[in-house]
């Protein structure tokens, strides 16, 4: 069983929410740093390990610097990416740049971080050179197609857009070589929210041997292995937390079986893992606006699935409570509902909580990574400010909410101001 706790106490947030208005994300800075610490133990038998923080998670400088300097780097998939890691202070091969379909651009501004370029396709070689030139490592993703079934999150590898197949790598890793890369990294992301330490056992085997089979038959000579992200985080109540100690114990057998014996030794493991480091970390805060009676009893809040889509897009499971009514009697059946014009935008469905009453505050837990990142501005919803519980007990705005001044300001009719 997992226990779903908020940081604050409802007397302190109703202080919060007097200054910042609901609904707004918040993150827990302690935990964050405690989530990635939890993650370098589990590797520091490793000659090197190294967290590639997931920046698309929760895309905020403030976060990623925190992250930082507990020693983390960034996976970036964009170019907005790629300037937050720089505006939080990350540089050079602490960097990875992992996007797909990827524009000139994005390519241009990973050269001048120094960073390392994971490409995705064998045709993306020849327009790397081209367009931005060749960086001083280089990776190629591994789509295992039907070796790894996929889930909902992720996908099924064969239906994926991602990624090289195995015939294809051996082919673009002695072209890169012909090109004059002399440093390169292999990286699979294969997984998403997997709770199961053989989940991580089999795509670690299957990436050793693929590496040790490229070194033998290419004379590849790898520098790291990125295994990808893809650590769950527990939801549910009756979800089991990951066992980090087990998946390391796990890999670092496997490390000595397959690398060791292959000359690869050396090679340094990475993960780019974002929901384990700041999901469980964040919640969203809303308030009771409307209950309204119909078929079913519906709750409606001024949040909506502009600000937390998971829900209306995977069916996603996240816990709620209601400020100061945690020991309540769970005994009311509710559908958690946001305003926009579609069916869907509903938290939670034939969910029991406690009586709910207009003015309550409806926390949301789990939100800290994939929450505000998925924002939108759909009936011209507005996104949410984020903000820091910091380790002193302080509050820290790191985003601010937009306003509807926001949402005109890039809008150009006739008889407008712009």
């Amino acid at each position: 069983m997992t226990t779903k706790t908020f940081p604050l106490s409802q007397a302190r947030l109703e202080e919060v929410v007097k200054e910042y208005p609901t609904p707004f994300h918040i993150y827990d800075e302690h935990a964050i740093r405690e989530n990635l610490r939890g993650l370098q133990r589990a590797f520091a038998w490793a000659p090197e390990f190294r967290e590639h923080f997931a920046v698309k998670a929760t895309p905020n400088p403030r976060i990623v610097q925190i992250l930082a300097e507990e020693g983390a780097g960034t996976d970036c998939s964009s170019l907005a990416e790629l300037l937050i890691s720089q505006a939080a202070g990350v540089t050079g091969e602490k960097i990875m740049l992992t996007s797909n379909d990827t524009p000139a651009d994005e390519f241009q501004k990973a050269i001048e971080l120094g960073a390392i370029i994971n490409l995705d396709d064998i045709s993306h070689l020849d327009y790397l050179a081209e367009h931005a030139g060749l960086p001083g490592c280089l990776s190629f993703r591994y789509n295992p197609g039907n070796l790894i079934e996929g889930n909902d999150i992720i996908g099924k590898p064969t239906e994926a857009k991602y990624g090289l197949t195995r015939e294809q790598l051996f082919t673009a890793y002695a072209r890169a070589k012909e090109m004059g890369v002399k440093r390169f990294g292999l990286h699979t992301m294969v997984i998403s929210n997997e709770l199961r330490t053989e989940g991580f056992l089999y795509t670690a085997r299957l990436m050793f041997e693929l590496a040790a089979e490229l070194k033998q038959k290419d004379g590849v000579d790898f520098e790291f292995i990125n295994l990808g992200g893809g650590i769950g985080i527990p939801y549910q109540l009756e979800d089991e937390p990951v066992d980090l100690a087990a998946v390391g114990s796990g890999i670092h057998k496997l490390f000595e079986e397959i690398l060791v014996p292959a000359g690869l030794g050396h090679v340094r493991l990475a993960m780019e893992s974002g929901r384990a480091m700041t999901g469980p970390a964040g919640w969203l805060v809303s308030t009771v606006l409307h209950e309204k009676k119909t078929y079913k009893d519906y709750i409606g809040l001024d949040s909506c699935m502009a600000n937390l889509m998971r829900p209306a897009l995977y069916g996603a499971y996240h816990h709620i409570t209601v400020a100061g009514k945690e020991d309540a009697p769970r005994d009311h059946m509710y559908d958690i509902t946001g305003s926009l014009c579609e069916n869907n935008d509903k938290f939670a469905i034939d969910r029991f909580l406690p009586q709910i009453e207009i003015g309550d505050r409806v926390i949301i837990h789990d939100t800290g990574a994939h929450g505000h990142a998925m924002g939108f501005n759909y009936n011209g919803k507005l996104w949410s400010a984020e903000l820091l519980l910091r380790e002193d007990g302080s509050i820290e705005l790191i985003r601010r909410a937009q306003t509807i001044d926001d949402y005109f300001a890039t809008l150009r009719y006739p008889g407008s101001l712009l």
